[in-house]
């Protein structure tokens, strides 16, 4: 059987309606749809924080549930904070919002898909000049924005901040990733996946509870049927 092809443009931008939402797992079930569909995939997280030098991160994450190969972060900071606090807190330099776009487009230039990780929400920022992901999309034409978020009680409001928070931006939303759908939801649960697919925004899928704990292997086999073509 043929497999699915996610429609999606040549930039994506994922972010979350909060931290911890699952961003990473949803950037490389993204990444595993695609290429499964024959598509050349790369992935770039603008700021990566938390992580010590030298440790994984959400990009060797991404490259280990995904299999892609180029998996680049733009700047590392250890601090386990929003990337203007962390780079202030520890003395570093946040790239600018041009040199983000730099190295985009220079992974676009050899990948058909560049699916771009976000810190935290839409309105985090990401240089000190108040630049968010929000901004970086627009200044990428042609791309969208993917929002991860939850399935539990609040996320409808979350939710829908975002949303607005992108089309008062002139940013065009690809649709609605559940990250962590459990595998005995709630009444709460079912009605936001309801309400979640009847939004003009697509619902593209909800990925399961734990997918992170799969292989690689595992992770890119079940990707599939997680999100919608």
């Amino acid at each position: 059987m043929t497999a699915p092809v996610l429609r999606l443009p040549a930039v994506v931008l994922v972010t979350g309606t909060d931290t911890d939402v699952g961003k990473t797992v949803a950037t490389a079930a993204l990444a595993a749809v695609l290429q499964s569909g024959g598509a050349s995939v790369a992935a770039y997280k603008p700021t990566q924080t938390g992580v010590l030098t030298g440790d994984g991160g959400d990009m060797v994450e991404v490259r280990r549930l995904a299999g892609i190969a180029a998996a680049v972060e733009g700047v590392r900071l250890t601090l386990p904070m929003a990337p203007v606090a962390a780079a202030a807190r520890e003395g570093g330099k946040l790239p600018t919002l041009a040199s983000h776009v730099a190295a985009i487009h220079r992974l676009a230039a050899t990948h058909d898909h560049v699916l771009v990780e976000g810190a935290g929400g839409v309105l985090v920022e990401l240089d000190g000049e108040g630049n968010t992901i929000a901004e970086l999309a627009a200044h990428l034409p042609g791309a969208a924005v993917v929002v991860v978020c939850r399935s539990s009680l609040g996320t409808l409001n979350h939710t829908l901040l975002t949303l607005e928070a992108l089309e008062r931006r002139n940013v065009a939303a690809a649709g609605l990733v559940v990250g962590s759908w459990p595998q005995e939801p709630t009444d709460v649960e079912l009605d936001n996946r309801d309400f979640f697919a009847a939004l003009p925004t697509p619902l593209l899928g909800c990925l399961p509870e734990g997918a992170a704990l799969l292989t690689g292997e595992q992770f890119r086999a079940a990707a599939p049927g997680w999100l919608a073509v």
